[in-house]
């Protein structure tokens, strides 16, 4: 069976290739007053360079130099210039094979480098196996790999025992946590579980496969079939410690792993992966279905606010003749009244002679009705949308848990009293005084609280836009 390639090309580069920056060149091939001891005791420059060379490059990258293989220029000038040697002194290093071999067991023996065996590479592994768990990729785990060995002094093995033993680390890993998370579940949620694959919705997709067909919307019905499902999962009732001990890139990895298969694929799979896929998208299905219902209620909030402003600029655009009209009249008056103060004539006369008394009443009686138009609030017309969140919005603040910091707490108090079907106009603690909001309550009608009711749906909206005190944990949402 073939060797299963977990590193590409340019990943093997970075993790075993010389370093050339000088402030890498400054960290890892600077040579101490002992190094430079151990190294004068070499009587040809050659050996010395070499020497210097072979210590430099097992300590990083950790592995041994191959033969022939190309030095960067820029190593051989930073080692050279510390032992007063020059590239040319490199070149007859290693003439004989035997001298390379004799160096590397004398810095073994000098500095306490070990090869990957026996006890030391066993050792190394059940550290690997542990340390898989948090490895985020393959090129991850090899370089804690590659770190590890460095700090042990183990010189590194070959590029494909690397990738052999990170492979099966990574693969173990795996199976460590799919167990440890099929078996925090009871029978009953098992068999819950596995019904997901098997029950079908509307005689079409299996109710698995339904459950991630979600998307944040802009409408009431959006918003019931994304309840729909957060409802569902809910009633599952996971265990609270469901994910604990288990880091977080790799529930996201099962997850996604259970969004690309059906449930015939699901089917195939080992009763523990097949089992563990499933209660985590279960569970973050939970967290994200919350997340698309706040951002649609959003949207529902946002389209009706922006349909009161047009209705409010339909009006002014609607009356704009009227307003040219009744400044153009009050203009003429004006003008009359300042021309008759300078010719020294009775004010009144100016209005009697003109459209009249009666007629300056009904202009100011206009101008009185445009003046409300231009100044009329999108607040006064969000009622309109009332219908809209009734059809939706008791359900969603019985189904999301709120937990609130201190600040939101009077917003979470309103939240709780309209979930319970009650009704508070008088609770106004989460309205800054000044708001136009605390204004319209005052002015509402007496007994009508539909008003108070879309002001916390829409104090909600911002709490959760703002984000006051961090964002979304499973089975709460935090405002």
């Amino acid at each position: 069976m073939p060797r299963r390639v977990t590193l590409t090309d340019r990943q093997k580069d970075a993790l075993l290739r010389l370093p050339t920056s000088q402030a890498d060149l400054l960290k890892h091939y600077t040579l101490s007053d002992e190094d430079l001891g151990h190294i004068r005791q070499r009587r040809r420059p050659h050996n010395r360079f070499g020497f210097a060379l072979q210590l430099c490059v097992l300590r990083y990258p950790g592995r041994v130099l191959a033969p022939g293989e190309l030095i960067p220029a820029e190593v051989i000038e930073f080692i050279g210039a510390q032992l007063g040697l020059h590239a040319d002194d490199l070149v007859d290093y290693a003439a004989r094979e035997e001298t390379r071999h004799e160096h590397l067991a004398e810095l073994r023996g000098l500095y306490g480098f070990r090869t990957f065996a026996g006890r030391g590479a066993r050792e190394l592994k059940e550290w690997l196996f542990r340390e898989a768990e948090l490895a985020v990729s393959n090129d991850d785990i090899a370089r804690r790999f590659v770190i590890e060995c460095r700090r042990t002094r183990t010189v590194l093995p070959a590029t494909s025992t690397i990738e052999r033993l990170c492979a099966t680390a990574l693969v173990d890993a795996e199976r460590r946590i799919e167990t440890r998370i099929a078996g925090r579940l009871s029978p009953p949620i098992r068999e819950q579980l596995l019904a997901l694959l098997e029950d079908t919705v509307d005689d079409r997709v299996t109710r698995f496969v339904w459950l991630r067909q979600f998307e944040p919307g802009s409408n009431s019905l959006s918003a019931n079939r994304l309840l729909d499902r957060l409802e569902y999962l809910q009633r599952l009732d996971l265990p609270e410690d469901l994910l604990t001990g288990v880091p977080a890139h790799r529930a996201t990895r099962l997850r996604r792993q259970g969004e690309r298969y059906y449930a015939d694929g699901m089917r195939d799979l080992p009763e523990d992966r097949r089992l563990a896929i499933l209660a985590v998208c279960a569970s973050e299905w939970q967290a994200m279905l919350a997340d698309a219902a706040i951002e649609t209620h959003d949207r529902i909030v946002g389209r009706l606010y922006r349909a009161s402003e047009r209705i409010c600029q339909a009006k002014v655009a609607d009356e704009a003749n009227a307003v040219r009209a009744a400044l153009k009249s009050f203009a003429e008056i004006g003008g009359s009244l300042l021309d008759a103060q300078d010719d020294g004539q009775p004010l009144e006369t100016v209005i009697a002679d003109g459209s009249g008394w009666d007629g300056f009443r009904a202009l100011v009686a206009t101008a009185a009705s445009l003046t409300a138009i231009m100044a009329d609030d999108p607040l006064n017309h969000v009622l309109d949308g009332y219908h809209r969140f009734r059809r939706y919005a008791p359900r969603m603040l019985r189904l999301l848990d709120l937990r609130a910091a201190p600040v939101a707490r009077p917003l979470v108090e309103a939240v709780m009293i309209l979930r319970n079907g009650l009704n508070d106009t008088a609770h106004t603690d989460f309205l800054r005084p000044s708001s136009k909001w605390h204004r319209h309550l005052r002015a509402q009608a007496a007994g009508d609280g539909r008003l108070w009711e879309i002001a916390v749906l829409f104090h909600l909206r911002d709490a959760f836009r703002s984000g006051m005190s961090g964002w979304y944990d499973p089975g709460a949402t935090v405002i």
